[in-house]
């Protein structure tokens, strides 16, 4: 049995994990931001030494995209130099590390599944600032590393884009929703399984694409919602994201290749929809 350290653990991702984890008796502590705070690197070495894990995941990160555009300094302290404190903290504690990261280290351009490879080139600050927290887990522990990247991320905890979907079904007699940005919708809960079972397995280290099969737009995703909540997904307008203009740029082509868990051995995730009916986040 290992030890398990989850950081972040108010998060939406880390709340599977955890969840996970303590179902199948495994020893396990969550630390939350008031508990541990990635910026305060003496914090973050005493925290990782006090627990003595054999693995770290986490889930800890400046996920407010829109706002690190402003903010770049303060996303990079947590995304990057925080993920290099702990990247230390567990090579001195000999401890493997999970790292989730994104899709938007990718500059979106491609017209084909990005590889585990394929170069990076992130259009926004929330993507730099994670592309830096990977190139940390990467140097510091280059065999007990694993960076994985994921997309489209939604589940039970915290705000997402299911929820929101579904929320404003009930409030609005349409909807717009952007249909030229492409990705792959990726539950919480598989992706926390999958997280685990990639821990367990411990494959060769380096980067991992975790994300649903299949791909979809964000229109064909909210058209789905709708079905499942037995709404007229015609309800729906496809809009271009020209209509729709954020601070932070977003990357029109958000697929991922999942060739290297393949060559591991791990089981692919299933498809996109299948995981949206059976998930909670519509329960």
């Amino acid at each position: 049995m290992s030890r398990w350290l989850v950081t972040g653990a108010s998060g939406m991702l880390a709340a599977e994990v955890l969840g996970r984890l303590r179902a199948e008796g495994e020893q396990v502590v969550g630390l939350r931001r008031d508990d541990l705070d990635l910026r305060d690197g003496r914090a973050v070495r005493d925290a990782v030494a006090e627990c003595g894990p054999d693995v770290v995941v986490n889930c800890a990160a400046w996920t407010a995209v829109d706002d690190a555009e402003t903010h770049e300094e303060e996303a990079l302290a947590v995304n990057g130099h925080g993920v290099r404190a702990l990247a230390e903290a567990c090579e001195r504690a000999g401890a493997r590390l999970i790292q989730p990261s994104t899709d938007y280290v990718f500059d979106g351009t491609s017209l084909d599944p990005y590889r585990e490879d394929a170069p990076t080139s992130p259009i926004n600050a929330y993507g730099r600032t994670k592309l830096a927290g990977e190139q940390a887990v990467l140097e510091v522990l280059p065999e007990t590393g694993y960076v994985v990247r994921t997309a489209w991320l939604y589940g039970a905890a915290g705000r997402n884009f299911v929820a929101t979907i579904a929320g404003l079904e009930k409030s609005r007699p349409a909807l717009d929703v952007v249909d030229d940005q492409h990705g792959q919708p990726t539950w919480a809960g598989d992706l926390a399984g999958w997280i685990v079972e990639l821990a367990r397995a411990a494959p060769e280290a380096g980067v991992y694409h975790a994300t649903g099969s299949g791909r979809a737009s964000w229109y064909d995703f909210a058209r789905e919602i709708f079905t499942l909540v037995g709404a007229d997904p015609g309800r729906i307008n496809p809009v271009s994201s020209k209509e729709f203009p954020r601070p932070a740029p977003r990357p029109a082509y958000s697929v991922l290749g999942h060739d290297r868990w393949n060559r591991a051995g791990l089981p692919p995730m299933r498809d996109w929809r299948e995981a949206l009916r059976e998930s909670d986040v519509l329960r």
